[in-house]
């Protein structure tokens, strides 16, 4: 399997989305009409996990795995930053803190389903309505007492 494409850009856009940033990327349309190349930069949401970039940034960004439905890539390092230095910014984190990150996020997640499984396989009560039910049971047992209203 090939390696993936480095692309380099320039931050365009950064603070107005947490974690995501969009990156301008070079590029060049032939007009035919007039045997021309003229400009036509793309424009990529990219993922940036510590909130380290900032606008006018030089990045260089990868393709990775999709963060969300437009954000696709991810920010690789800062080749040159703009205004505060690298060394006052929170680190990018490499490719394998951020798969262990992510594989740490699905083992907790995993083992909250499991629980919550388990639970319901048991007859705990979860839902609202069996809360609702629990309380009815709870202050018909006890005269004079009236159910709250917080439901």
């Amino acid at each position: 399997m090939a390696a993936a494409k480095e692309m380099h850009g320039i931050v365009v856009s950064a603070g107005l989305m947490n974690k995501t940033v969009k990156v301008r990327l070079g590029g060049q349309r032939w007009e035919q009409r007039v045997h021309k190349w003229f400009k036509a930069p793309r424009y990529k949401l990219v993922h940036d996990p510590a909130n380290s970039l900032r606008q006018g940034d030089v990045v260089a960004i990868t393709p990775s795995w999709r963060e969300s439905q437009h954000v696709r890539h991810v920010v690789k390092h800062i080749i040159a930053p703009y205004g505060v230095g690298i060394d006052e910014r929170p680190p990018i984190p490499s490719m394998e803190e951020r798969a262990a990150e992510r594989m740490a996020k699905r083992d907790a997640k995993d083992k909250r389903r499991m629980l919550r499984r388990s639970a319901d396989d048991v007859g705990v009560a979860t839902s609202g309505t069996n809360n609702i039910l629990k309380e009815v049971e709870r202050t018909v047992a006890q005269p004079g007492v009236e159910p709250s209203a917080s439901q």
